[in-house]
């Protein structure tokens, strides 16, 4: 079986799907592996580093298109892609359904990431997850650099420094790593989640779990991800909130619904009740962001609050994210290989979930919802 990483093409991305620990493996378990000339260039792995572990080096890309699997950061460049070729990657299906129904047209058999299965034999698996970590730390970072004060509480002889408030809304993975980044930092930390269960992690982690009079029973799903509440809910919410908002110094939203718009929790108001040289950083932009005044990949300042909405953080500290993301996907890869071959075994949870396109067909029941697609009647 021949395996190849093209280089990505989505414009600003500097991953890259493989690293050289992770041909080892795949050679190991019968595979051979080609690497697109400069692939790795970007994440600070050059192709020597490749060579010197067992991969080619394309001399071309059509020599990468005629393999038998793509491994890719973000699913691309569809029309390199062949009728009965594997491509495992980030396709955002729910988000962008269209990509799926792409690659079904070229009669592909695509797996999407996203859609991993939270439980715990896919923990390794989990590139949302690792990518979210990578996320909420640089979140932190971003936002120390552009407030115009320290985070930690300083003693000296020019006398004490106070130390920042940050508020983390949304207690995911990147949430959580955020509270760790600016507790490290000095920062004094609250957090709010519409999900109550999370309070014991907040406080694990150093930080005052903010709690509001809401209804929350139904505010998460079986996979463990925040559900979208009625605007109603979110009314209230941003009502009780604003007080808290105001009182930080920073504020860090994360709050996404999987293949929905990001609610929105921080308005216009409450950014006019936060201190001049306050900072938003918004975790959602991608997705049209939590803060009513957020612009994807912009920087805007209103009423002196400075708000940012990066949308692809982790490829910002492209080593460490590929480093993280090729042990995800080689895992997967892993799993779904026997016998040297790719088999799609349906019954097995992860592979189920995460096919999203096979025989020309969108399968994935999630995906052709997206799409309007009526349910697939199962042959007999």
């Amino acid at each position: 079986m021949r395996i190849a990483v093209p280089a990505e093409v989505f414009p600003g991305e500097r991953r890259v799907a493989l690293v050289p620990a992770s041909i080892a493996p795949l050679k190991k378990a019968g595979c051979e592996v080609l690497i697109e000339r400069g692939a790795g260039d970007r994440a600070g792995f050059p192709d020597t580093a490749f060579q010197d572990k067992g991969a080619q080096i394309a001399a071309d890309r059509a020599e990468i298109a005629a393999a038998d699997v793509l491994l890719q950061v973000r699913v691309g460049d569809v029309s390199m892609m062949r009728a009965g070729q594997i491509v495992i990657g980030m396709a955002d299906p729910l988000g962008s359904p269209e990509t799926a129904r792409a690659l079904a047209s070229r009669g592909v058999t695509a797996l999407a990431l996203e859609l991993i299965p939270r439980i715990t034999r896919a923990q390794s698996m989990d590139v949302l997850s690792s990518m979210a970590t990578i996320g909420g730390y640089k979140a932190v970072l971003l936002a120390a650099n552009t407030l115009p004060r320290m985070f930690p509480l300083l003693t000296t002889a020019a006398g004490t420094i106070t130390p920042a408030h940050v508020f983390i809304v949304g207690v995911g993975v990147a949430g959580l790593q955020a509270i760790a980044t600016a507790r490290k930092l000095g920062a004094v930390v609250e957090a709010y989640d519409v999900r109550p269960a999370v309070k014991e992690q907040v406080q694990s982690v150093g930080a005052k779990f903010v709690e509001l009079p809401l209804e929350t029973a139904q505010a998460e799903d079986k996979g463990g991800y925040a559900k979208a509440q009625d605007e109603a809910f979110y009314q209230r919410q941003r009502e009780m909130m604003a007080r808290v908002v105001a009182a930080n110094d920073v504020v860090i939203t994360t709050a996404v619904v999987p293949g929905k718009k990001a609610p929105v929790l921080v308005t216009a108001e409450m950014v006019r009740g936060m201190a001049p040289g306050s900072v938003i950083v918004d975790l959602a932009a991608e997705r049209g962001g939590n803060c009513e005044l957020t612009r994807a990949d912009e920087v805007v300042v209103e009423h002196g609050v400075t708000i940012l909405g990066p949308t692809n953080l982790p490829s910002t500290v492209p080593y460490h994210a590929s480093q993280m993301y090729a042990k995800n996907i080689t895992t997967f890869l892993l799993h779904l290989t026997k016998d040297g071959a790719v088999t799609l075994d349906t019954n097995d949870e992860i592979t189920r979930d995460t096919l999203i396109a096979r025989g020309g067909e969108v399968v994935n029941p999630r995906v052709r919802a997206a799409l309007g697609l009526p349910e697939m009647v199962a042959s007999s």
